[in-house]
């Protein structure tokens, strides 16, 4: 019997457990270890998804306690899935479980990707920010507007009760708020479902693949960070990042996307320089020269109306972007400089709680706002942020709305970015040949 341990962040470590541990009778998995996301150590994963061979369910513990729980349980192997580090960091984890005495291991697509019986268009990046999210709506509209039904199925962001999350099928906003959804959940669904696509999540992604293809003409997947997708797609269509050159290249697995790319979206050229968005190229060409290589802008539009000059603003970024994606700003910091905003709140010396860990945490990140709500605790210390900021005017730059959750004391304006085509060849000709494969 070998004793295996699984890190992840609540995500892939619960699909690679289901489709490849799960059932493997000379395997023990002994724990999961969690890191990257708050608050989701110290559960259990339950016995009703872990199967009859665990009948206690699993424990789940902190990524700190790793080595301590590979030499207390005699562990064999540690498999590691989670996503978006850098190389030197991967080969750090396999040092620390190697001296612990531990085989290090990742599992790949072959081992873990699930095959459907309808089409699957996945959609993956090389770092998380890269603007996959858009992405995916925009090929949703291609999709729908072909006359194809779409399901859309997001990458796991399973942060609390695990049993009831196994599937999660989103068709209107009521849904969403039945599951008391964290901020980062509500950044993923609100908008595919307010634009009318049916959405899926969850835990269980054999169960949510299969309720899936009852009702669509081609499943759309939308990674999750730079993670690589859980069905096996006819088409991988892979966003890159100009304004992160060379990243494609050297972060987990984001190469491993760049390498499977059928379509390589390179993304955010209207804010790129064009030698950042050579390099990204030539890196493409380097590694997958059969991809076809598509440019697209990311424009940002800022509700309400005025001018932002004069006013003391105060901008809220995308959370995963800002942490774990490594960028410094967002596209709220970009709306408010178009919009006229000269004098920025810097949150960090007023930040409150989590809010304060998240920045001693992440040190790159710069004068603006993470929007972590990764429980309500959190999102009451990110209301108390924003109120001791002293702002005159919130910039939201995270894809949902800000005002739905609390009432700051201050007009909110909210940013929306729309993935636009540049040139050709088009996300729209790149995928001709398929939709016209699927509509027959």
């Amino acid at each position: 019997m070998r004793k295996v341990i699984v890190m992840g962040a609540g995500g892939r470590d619960f699909h690679d457990f289901n489709v490849a541990l799960r059932d493997e009778p000379e395997v023990t998995v002994v724990a999961f270890t969690a890191a990257q996301i708050p608050g989701i150590d110290d559960r259990r994963y339950p016995a009703a998804l872990a199967g009859s061979r665990y009948p206690d369910g699993i424990p789940i513990r902190p990524e700190a306690e790793l080595a301590d729980l590979i030499r207390t349980h005699a562990v064999d192997e540690v498999v590691f899935a989670y996503s978006d580090l850098a190389y030197p960091q991967v080969m750090e984890k396999a040092a620390i479980v190697q001296a612990a005495g531990a085989d290090f291991r990742l599992l790949g697509p072959a081992a873990t990707m699930l095959r459907s019986i309808k089409p699957v268009l996945a959609v993956v990046a090389a770092r998380t920010g890269c603007g996959k999210s858009q992405t995916t709506r925009w090929i949703g509209r291609l999709l729908t507007d072909a006359g194809l039904k779409v399901v859309l199925v997001r990458h796991p962001m399973p942060y609390g009760d695990l049993e009831r999350m196994r599937v999660q099928r989103f068709a209107t906003m009521a849904d969403i708020d039945a599951y008391d959804p964290t901020i980062e959940e509500r950044e993923e669904y609100e908008i595919p479902v307010r634009e009318g696509l049916v959405m899926y999540a969850g835990v269980d992604y054999e169960a949510i693949l299969r309720q899936a293809e009852q009702e669509a003409d081609v499943v759309l997947w939308d990674g999750g960070n730079n993670d690589f997708a859980f069905f096996r797609p006819d088409v991988t269509v892979t966003v890159l990042d100009p304004l992160r050159p060379g990243h494609e290249l050297a972060f987990h697995p984001g190469e491993v996307n760049l390498r499977m790319a059928d379509i390589a979206v390179v993304n955010k050229v209207d804010s790129a320089a064009p030698a950042a968005v050579a390099e990204v190229v030539a890196n493409i060409h380097r590694v997958n020269p059969a991809a076809v290589v598509v440019r697209t802008a990311s424009p940002v539009t800022l509700a309400g109306e005025g001018s932002l000059t004069g006013r003391r603003v105060l901008v809220v970024e995308d959370g995963p972007t800002i942490t774990h994606g490594g960028m410094p700003f967002g596209a709220g910091t970009v709306a408010a400089h178009h919009a006229g905003a000269t004098e920025f709140v810097d949150p960090r010396p007023v930040a409150v709680g989590s809010i304060a860990e998240t920045y001693a945490k992440y040190p790159h990140i710069g004068p603006v706002l993470p929007a972590m709500g990764y429980g309500a605790a959190q999102v009451t210390d990110l209301e108390a942020t924003i109120r001791a900021s002293g702002c005159d005017v919130v910039v939201n730059g995270s894809p949902f709305s800000l005002g739905r959750l609390f009432d700051p004391g201050v007009p909110i304006r909210d940013v929306t970015y729309q993935l636009a085509e540049v040139g050709e060849p088009s996300l729209t000709s790149a995928l001709a040949p398929w939709i016209e494969r699927w509509r027959q």
